[in-house]
């Protein structure tokens, strides 16, 4: 196969495992993003994410991630559901509504791997999505697949930013595809304007420390200061407001991925639900579900914060 029949080939294997978008791009060193990185990481955004300065060079060059690296495939894959929660229900960020998306992903990644293994021959590489030193989002601008947002998120000019992006590290030459280079956001501050905690600063610069998201997430003490519950917005798990508010996501649509179905207690659940839950039922329900990232302590924190006393 020659450069051409190998790259068509990565593009409708892609489409065929179910991958929304497709985009290809040379492994280099990032050398813009190594210095924003850094400065981002020596103003303490990261918060208690420790892992965010771990592996640096590994984060910025995916040749040293994976020797002999000459191509970084990089794939979208859509999440936005066809239903949403009840009004009264505690709010879980979308991308959580289902199936653990590092598993499902992952296993995608493996098969997508042997089928090029298989028609193309010698090519080998590695998989990654939301788990390595892997600054995905670059990536996906360097292969075309949209820009770096406002809030931090990359948006597809076609399909908003609902999508889970994961990366395949490769020892093989494509032809490559070219980087967007222009940024859609204009002149509008609607994720800027929505976040409650001022988490979004300028120049795309997120303070993670600060984000919704960090604290029913990342955050571990049982008791965090300074932070506003009435700022919390009724958020248990995650955060979607700058992507609720961006306009480009007026071109979402439903995803077809099966173990992306919602729990129904995600959608239906009212805060007395959430209370009224045991670890038992936790471990239970949410077995193969990324709020087991937060834990059954943490989950009930969250409730305890959003709930008024």
């Amino acid at each position: 196969m020659n450069l051409a029949q190998k790259t068509a080939f990565v593009k409708q294997t892609s489409a065929r495992l179910g991958f929304s978008y497709c985009g290809i791009a040379k492994a280099v060193h990032l050398t813009a993003d190594a210095k924003r990185l850094e400065q981002w990481l020596n103003n303490n955004y990261h918060g208690e994410m420790a892992y965010m300065a771990n592996y640096f060079d590994l984060r910025t060059d995916p040749r040293k991630l994976f020797d002999g690296a000459k191509s970084v495939i990089t794939v979208l894959k859509n999440y936005y559901p066809n239903v949403q929660q009840t009004t009264k229900a505690p709010k879980i960020a979308k991308y959580a509504f289902g199936t653990d998306y590092h598993t499902v992903i992952r296993n995608q990644l493996h098969i997508f791997l042997a089928e090029l293994q298989a028609k193309i021959g010698a090519i080998n590489g590695r998989g990654f999505v939301d788990s390595a030193p892997v600054l995905e989002r670059t990536w996906a601008q360097k292969a075309g697949l949209g820009w770096v947002g406002k809030n931090g998120n990359l948006i597809h000019p076609k399909a908003g930013s609902f999508f889970f992006i994961a990366t395949l590290i490769v020892d093989t030459d494509f032809e490559y595809d070219n980087p967007l280079l222009k940024d859609y956001c204009g002149t509008c501050t609607a994720c800027i304007d929505g976040c409650p905690t001022a988490a979004i600063l300028p120049n795309k610069t997120i303070n993670g420390s600060q984000c919704i998201s960090y604290y029913t997430i990342e955050l571990k003490n049982l008791l965090a200061k300074n932070i506003p519950t009435n700022q919390l917005n009724n958020w248990a798990f995650g955060c979607d407001i700058c992507q609720d508010v961006c306009p480009w996501n007026k071109f979402s649509k439903p995803h077809k991925e099966p173990f992306f179905e919602p729990l129904k207690e995600i959608l239906n659940f009212n805060i007395a639900d959430w209370q009224a839950m045991n670890e038992d039922a936790f471990k239970k329900i949410f077995k193969n579900s990324p709020l087991k990232r937060a834990k059954f302590a943490g989950l009930q924190r969250n409730i305890k914060w959003i709930t008024p006393i």
